[in-house]
């Protein structure tokens, strides 16, 4: 009898989350139990998005201080250049700096919906993302992540111009690039090649979303491809969330697993806020709990 895929994998893999500031009560006790269902793994970090226009700036801040505050967490803050001059980023910044948040993940961001797609940069702010990191550096010695498009960001005008983007943000002074999610493991692979030759040599983080709801999953892609296959095993389940689940589940550490024998050893993962489906992969991939048996936080059980 052959050894199971995952049966035998040291759990020598670093792991971090992604996830988004609450809209209601409700959704802020679903992210608390999220964080402390997945805390127990040690995440080398978990960040907090940042809405398109600043539309979450105040959840934002308020969910990161929280974690900085209550957890032994090492949050990031998503931080964009959209509709903000730079005296209102630094003085956002500094709020973070003053919370004992160290760490940035710097974007352009994408426009709000009355711009109609198109980024139009503040009379007084940041331009782009390198801008963003350079200005950010040289206000405090933050650890910075960026990210990072391994099919090309859509409005890029080219693959090369992309590259040359990315690259920019990491001589800007980034530590780190998070990658849009993608679901083809050669897709990463090749990127990671077109990254070395042009001397990026920083680490570049995959970023993986399991497949909770493909609908929301076109609607996010932009210029990432949904293999047809997907697209097949996924049909027939709208109905079924549960085995929706256990099918997600299976296929994102099957493609975790993929990442690894190519020697990817960092995931960033895209929870949505749920902790299920991020925790079952990193159990896959070897990874356990330091301090046992998970519990829910105190607000589920109150």
């Amino acid at each position: 009898m052959t050894t199971p895929l995952f049966a035998e994998l040291p759990g020598d893999i670093r792991i971090s989350f992604e996830f988004f500031p609450p809209k209601s009560e409700k959704m802020e006790l679903q992210l608390w139990d999220a964080i402390t269902q997945l805390a127990p793994l040690a995440p080398s970090f978990v960040s907090v998005t940042y809405g398109a226009g600043g539309s979450t700036r105040e959840r934002t801040h308020a969910t990161v201080a929280r974690i900085a505050r209550e957890t032994d967490l090492i949050p990031a803050a998503h931080l964009t250049c959209v509709s903000a001059s730079k005296d209102d980023i630094a003085e956002i910044a500094e709020q973070y700096w003053q919370a004992g948040v160290r760490h940035i993940v710097a974007l352009r961001g994408d426009p709000p919906p009355a711009a109609a797609g198109v980024f139009i940069p503040h009379p007084q702010g940041y331009a782009s993302a390198a801008e963003l990191v350079a200005g950010l550096r040289a206000q405090h010695p933050f650890d910075i992540s960026v990210s990072a498009y391994p099919e090309v960001h859509p409005e890029a005008a080219s693959a090369q111009s992309d590259l040359d983007n990315l690259k920019r943000k990491i001589d800007a002074g980034a530590s780190r690039a998070i990658t849009q999610f993608f679901f083809d493991p050669q897709v990463y692979f090749r990127f990671l090649d077109k990254v070395l030759a042009a001397g990026i040599t920083v680490p570049i983080l995959p970023g993986i979303m399991p497949v909770t709801n493909l609908a929301a999953i076109r609607r996010m892609s932009a210029n990432t491809t949904i293999p047809p296959w997907m697209e097949r095993v996924f049909t027939g389940l709208e109905q079924r969330p549960g085995a929706r689940d256990l099918v997600s589940a299976t296929i994102a550490a099957e493609f975790c697993r993929a990442l690894y024998a190519g020697g990817v050893r960092d995931f960033h993962f895209y929870t949505l806020n749920r902790a299920e489906q991020a925790y079952a992969i990193c159990h896959l991939l070897g990874l356990r709990s330091a301090t046992g048996a998970l519990s829910p936080s105190p607000e589920i059980v109150s």
